[in-house]
């Protein structure tokens, strides 16, 4: 039986782009669900994030943000929020015909990687102009590793 956590909970953690932001988010976010009783859940979130976390830290040279929520019963959302406004070519659903990373890469497996791994998906951009973007994925208990698609915002 899983604990259904009411009310709804939001933690959000600034990050500066230094190399260690990640790790610490990472860490964070082991104790966010450990605190909450969502063990189960602390290896397909943790990948989650670390994917998206690792993609805001080498595509951007500013700040960015990870953000945790609760979400359906007993799930959670992993969001990330950057400061680049353009959505990367492996997380828009399929309006990129074809673009999967080349065989042997060893960069451009990380969003696919959400894709497949997340129960939910989703991307959109934050404000007006030049405000960033935010990429989450969500996890539930008994559904991991299991194919998603993106859902509306």
């Amino acid at each position: 039986m899983h604990p259904t956590v009411s009310p709804p909970w939001t933690y959000t953690l600034q990050l500066p782009h230094d190399p260690r932001a990640p790790r610490i988010a990472r860490v964070t976010l082991r104790a966010v669900l450990e605190t909450y009783g969502l063990g189960e859940l602390v290896p397909t979130a943790e990948l989650l994030a670390g994917e998206l976390l690792n993609n805001a830290h080498c595509h951007t040279v500013g700040p960015y943000a990870l953000r945790l929520r609760s979400s359906s019963p007993e799930g959670i959302r992993v969001a990330v929020w950057d400061s680049n406004p353009q959505i990367p070519p492996g997380f828009v659903e399929d309006r990129v015909p074809g673009h999967h990373p080349p065989g042997m890469a060893e960069h451009g497996r990380g969003l696919h990687l959400v894709r497949s791994c997340a129960d939910r998906w989703g991307a959109y951009p934050v404000g007006e102009g030049d405000a960033g973007k935010l990429l989450w994925a969500e996890v539930t208990p008994g559904s991991p590793w299991r194919r998603g698609g993106a859902a509306p915002r």
